[in-house]
C-alpha cells in the first residue's frame, strides 16, 4: 500500500509556519524570520519515503490586505483550501480564533481532517494552554488539537506520525527525487529576501522583491546576478547604505547561505534598482511572478 497527498499549512503571519514547514520536510524550504508575512508565495516541499510521499505546502499568512501583493498573497492562502487532503491550521498561545473568522468559516466547511497546531507553548503555562485548546474546539470542533513548540521541536513528530495516519492511498504525484515544485532561481531570491528581512526595519523589507538575472551553473561554480527593486529612491539609500556597506553585508550573507544551500562556491552579484509602487501595479506583479486573477 502506498499512501500519497497534498498537506497545505495556514494561518496567520508569525506563528512560525515555515519554521514548522522546515522540519516536516526535512529541509530548509521556506525562510523563517522574526518578522510577519516572510512568506509571499506557496511553496512546496516534498516528504518521500517508500511507503509515501507527502506534499507540504507553506503559504503566506492569512491577513487583511493592504495592497496587491497582499491581496494576491491571501489568494494563495485560501486556493489551499481547496486542494488539501490534509489541512494544518497554525495559530499560537496569543493569537484568538476570532482574528480569522471570515477564513475559518471557510476551514468549518471543508470535509478533510483539519489539525489545529497551536505553536509556542513554551511561552506558556499550563492553564493557559488548556483554556486555548478548549477555544479552539469551540470554533473547530471538527478539528483535532495539537500543542506545538517548533522552535523546540517539541510535539512535531507527533502531528508528522498523525499526518502519515490520515494520506490517502495513492501513487506518488512527483519523481521520488523531487523535493520541491520550485526552481533553484526561487531559493536564490527567497534567501536573499531572508537577509533583508533580517537586517533591515520597518517597512523597507516589505518593499523588496528580489529578480535574479543570470544563474549559471557549471561543476564547481555557480555565478548569479539579482536584482533587488524597491519602491522609492530612499529605499535605494537605505538598502545600499553608506559606501555600500550594507549591501555588501546583505550580498555576503546571502552567498554563505546559498553555498551551503547549494553545496557549492557562489560568486553572487546584487544590485539595486527603483520600481516604482511595484507592490500596487499589477503590470509589475505579474512580471515579478505572481498570477492574479
Amino acid at each position: 500500500m502506498h499512501k500519497a497527498g497534498f498537506v497545505n499549512i495556514v494561518g496567520n503571519p508569525n506563528v512560525g509556519k515555515s519554521t514548522l514547514m522546515n522540519l516536516l520536510v526535512g529541509e530548509r524550504i521556506s525562510i523563517a524570520t522574526f518578522k510577519a508575512q516572510t512568506t509571499r508565495h506557496r511553496i512546496m516541499g516534498i516528504l518521500n519515503t517508500p511507503e509515501m510521499q507527502i506534499c507540504f505546502s507553506d503559504t503566506p499568512g492569512v491577513l487583511k490586505p493592504n495592497y496587491k501583493l497582499q491581496e494576491q498573497m491571501l489568494q494563495f492562502s485560501e486556493s489551499a483550501l481547496q486542494d488539501a487532503d490534509v489541512l494544518l491550521y497554525v495559530t499560537d498561545m496569543v493569537e484568538t480564533p476570532d482574528k480569522n473568522a471570515d477564513f475559518l468559516q471557510k476551514v468549518q466547511r471543508m470535509d478533510v481532517p483539519v489539525l489545529v497546531l497551536i505553536n509556542k507553548i513554551d511561552l506558556s503555562d499550563q492553564k493557559a494552554l488548556t483554556a486555548k485548546v478548549e477555544d479552539w474546539h469551540a470554533v473547530l470542533p471538527q478539528a483535532e488539537v495539537y500543542p506545538i513548540s517548533a522552535l523546540h521541536k517539541f510535539g512535531v513528530d507527533q502531528v508528522l506520525q498523525r499526518v502519515k495516519e490520515l494520506l490517502p492511498e495513492s501513487p506518488a504525484y512527483f519523481d521520488k527525487d523531487t523535493w520541491t515544485d520550485k526552481p533553484a532561481r526561487f531559493f536564490v531570491t527567497e534567501i536573499i529576501r531572508e537577509k533583508i528581512l533580517l537586517y533591515y526595519d520597518k517597512e523597507i523589507p516589505y518593499s523588496v522583491e528580489v529578480v535574479v538575472e543570470r544563474f549559471k551553473e557549471d561543476e564547481q561554480l555557480i555565478r548569479i546576478d539579482a536584482v533587488i527593486y524597491v519602491e522609492r529612491d530612499s529605499q535605494k539609500g537605505i538598502i545600499i547604505g553608506h559606501q555600500g556597506v550594507a549591501l555588501k553585508r546583505v550580498s555576503s550573507e546571502a552567498r554563505r547561505e546559498l553555498e551551503r544551500f547549494f553545496g557549492k562556491k557562489i560568486f553572487l552579484q546584487c544590485y539595486v534598482k527603483v520600481d516604482k509602487d511595484w507592490r500596487s501595479s499589477d503590470k509589475a506583479m505579474r512580471q515579478y511572478g505572481y498570477e492574479l486573477e
